[in-house]
């Protein structure tokens, strides 16, 4: 009968750990809604900053600093969106040579791994795929949250060669940067 009560005991204490345990997990899973975004873009062409946007972002963002293992963030723009003030050189990168838009409408960002760097700033190591190309880029970032608003903000540079835009060039530089700025709500 003592044995009984001690094996009650153990399961009753392996439970209430399983119920702690997934109640953290649930509690650590926040989930932001985007609310507002700016995705701009700058390459040098002809030695001259070329700047540029791209709107439509829409996101699944689950972010803990607390427990980072389980955070992830997912991303895609639409590329028809690709603003640089010149329609006729927006027709032209939305063409089969740089982002042939007809075939892949989509740039995604999904995280692989989020790590913590000091203060409110993160870095991440996320796959980008432009035109079905898929490289890990690494993202440096900050996460500000305020009561129910939280911002995420990162800057980073790619090799626009790498997911074959635009191909070899001796006018257009090969690295552009990309700057990040999302509001979410929880």
């Amino acid at each position: 009968m003592f044995e009984n009560c001690v094996i009650s005991a153990m399961n009753i204490k392996h439970l209430a750990l399983v119920l702690v345990f997934l109640t953290n997990c649930a509690v650590a899973q926040v989930k932001y809604t985007v609310t507002k975004s700016t995705i701009s873009f700058t390459i040098k062409n002809l030695g001259i900053n070329t700047e540029g946007t791209i709107s439509g972002l829409q996101g699944n963002i689950q972010f803990d600093p607390a427990n980072l293992g389980s955070s992830s963030i997912q991303a895609s723009v639409d590329v028809n969106t690709i603003n640089t003030d010149n329609d006729m050189r927006d027709n032209h990168i939305k063409s089969d040579e740089y982002f042939n838009v007809a075939k892949f409408p989509q740039i995604t960002i999904k995280s692989v791994a989020l790590k913590h760097k000091s203060g409110n700033n993160y870095t991440g190591q996320f796959s980008l795929t432009i035109k079905d190309k898929t490289q890990v880029v690494d993202v440096p970032f900050s996460y500000i949250a305020s009561g129910s608003t939280a911002s995420f903000t990162g800057t980073f540079k790619i090799k626009r060669t790498d997911f074959g835009i635009g191909g070899s060039s001796m006018v257009m530089a090969n690295d552009v940067i990309i700057t990040i700025d999302v509001e979410t709500s929880k």
